[in-house]
């Protein structure tokens, strides 16, 4: 049966769209239909957590981490994404936290200050040993996003229309996979998180 495919692979110098390829397919191209594919470095960044403290990707390294881009005031697929993250989280048990991370990047800094990420994460159930919620001056933040192909742009409602893309990252700091909109396999994408995990074994 075909289906829209659910992951995107990042070429890493993209300023615009990213080509969008299912992962399966590129592994199968490799002639190895298990492993997902390495893209090259994940660009790390420096933001404010919900705690009000400065995160870096690289403190994440040694984990698996899923890093997407919402904003608090959006009413429609990012509290649907923020939920379907949420979902996972509990299916993975113990390892949520130790072994594997999320990351929401807000797209909208001006008004997602910590507090109000803080207070979001809280009625999502979001677990913060495990999950952060990040924030910055914009210009970082739109630069952040910039890197992992996700342009934002603010409407005249005030609503910020974005790329909708959730990347993972293996525990070496290397860009594995993107996840394409938000209606993709919520068990495909644990599976390509345990799946990066065990392989870091």
């Amino acid at each position: 049966m075909s289906r829209w495919p659910t992951r995107a692979l990042l070429l890493l110098a993209l300023v615009a769209a990213p080509a969008h390829t299912s992962a399966h397919d590129a592994s199968a191209q490799a002639g190895d239909s298990e492993r997902l594919p390495m893209m090259g470095a994940a660009p790390d960044f420096t933001l404010i957590s919900q705690d009000h403290k400065p995160v870096t990707l690289h403190d994440f390294r040694g984990k698996v981490v899923a890093i997407a881009f919402i904003y608090t005031y959006c009413t429609d697929v990012c509290p649907m994404l923020t939920a379907h993250m949420a979902s996972v989280q509990e299916k993975l048990g113990s390892a949520f936290g130790p072994k594997i991370a999320f990351i929401s990047i807000t797209v909208d800094p001006e008004r997602d200050t910590p507090d109000v990420l803080k207070e979001y994460a809280q009625n999502f159930g979001a677990d913060l040993k495990g999950w952060s919620f990040l924030t910055g001056d914009p210009a970082v933040v739109r630069e952040v996003g910039r890197k992992y192909g996700v342009i934002a742009k603010k409407v005249a409602n005030g609503d910020v229309d974005h790329t909708l893309l959730t990347s993972l990252v293996d525990p070496n700091g290397i860009l594995r996979v993107q996840y394409l909109g938000v209606r993709f396999d919520l068990e495909e994408f644990r599976d390509d998180l345990v799946s990066l995990l065990d392989e870091s074994k």
